[in-house]
């Protein structure tokens, strides 16, 4: 798939301590810039605006840990080791193996999430970051309502306790790919028929449905209490932070995705995309217009 998809990029499993393996594709040259994606997808998800940015940047794109072909740990006590703080322990974990020390961040969905914690914890590393359709993880739990229960129903259902939704993932995998995915604004239409395929294949493999449901279970547990001993502490985001949204999706309808970001950071600016919750992919061309000259601002540059 990685040929096909992102020609030229080599593959990489990077051991980032526990027995833990984070699967990446790089290329690309310049300054580097880690990619991470959402659910229920992996790296794939990159595959359109790769061409472009990696004439810019040294591209990492990187499957979360329980994701794609990246290491899918049993759970432990609290969820501890899917939590964002974990996860973005894992993302510097490559980059430093890289040689990257500082870096730019663009994510989207459980990866922004990641990102937001890469942000809290080690704002040292981060050059700048962009995130893509979403709302702060506590923000969203706080609000939510009825209209974003029912839209975002999988929140709910993966966090109950193993084995039920694992169970019932494992029951058809790429049914669940089609009916979370295809449900959403734009259905299935802006999907490559590769990446889908990829999406499928790797939440059929053992472990995915697994750890796809500690990576919502630490969301809504321990997530929450490292986002709100932030709050308590009054943490500021630092890093210069573009978020941007589909005006087609659930986040636009149910938050105010901007506003709830300038609460936590002091550099930080956004908009809404004509498009879905799949920005990459449904508006390829509109990310790239917004996000890269960005990203690409000297050092110290708002």
């Amino acid at each position: 798939m990685d040929e096909t998809l992102f020609p030229g990029f080599r593959r990489i499993q990077v051991d980032v301590g526990q027995d833990i393996h984070i699967n990446a594709v790089v290329g690309g040259e310049g300054p580097p810039l880690l990619l991470l994606h959402g659910h229920p997808q992996t790296h794939a998800i990159w595959h359109k605006v790769a061409p472009v940015l990696r004439r810019h940047f040294t591209l990492v794109a990187c499957d979360l840990r329980g994701y794609g072909d990246s290491s899918k740990p049993a759970g432990a006590a609290g969820h501890v080791n899917y939590s964002k703080r974990t996860m973005a322990q894992d993302a510097l974990a490559v980059m430093r193996q890289l040689g990257f020390a500082r870096f730019s961040v663009m994510a989207h969905d459980r990866g922004a999430r990641v990102a937001h914690r890469l942000l809290a914890d080690h704002p040292q590393a981060v050059e700048r970051a962009v995130l893509l359709d979403i709302a702060p993880t506590l923000a969203m739990y706080e609000q939510t309502s009825d209209a974003f229960a029912r839209a975002y129903w999988h929140w709910f259902f993966l966090i109950q306790p193993a084995p039920l939704p694992e169970r019932l993932i494992e029951a058809d995998p790429a049914a669940y790919v089609r009916d979370v995915m295809g449900r959403r604004s734009a259905g299935l239409a802006p999907f490559d028929a590769r990446a889908l395929g990829e999406y499928r294949r790797c939440l059929a493999l053992p472990g995915t449905a697994h750890g796809i449901c500690e990576d919502y279970r630490a969301a809504a547990g321990i997530d929450l209490e490292h986002d709100r001993a932030d709050r308590d502490a009054g943490l500021q985001l630092a890093v210069p932070l573009l978020v941007l949204w589909g005006e087609h999706g659930v986040v636009h309808r149910c938050f105010d995705p901007l506003a709830e970001w300038r609460k936590l950071a002091s550099n930080v600016d956004g908009e809404a995309l004509p498009c879905g919750h799949y920005i990459a992919e449904e508006a390829p061309d509109t990310l790239l217009a917004r996000a890269l000259p960005f990203l690409q601002r000297p050092a110290g540059g708002a």
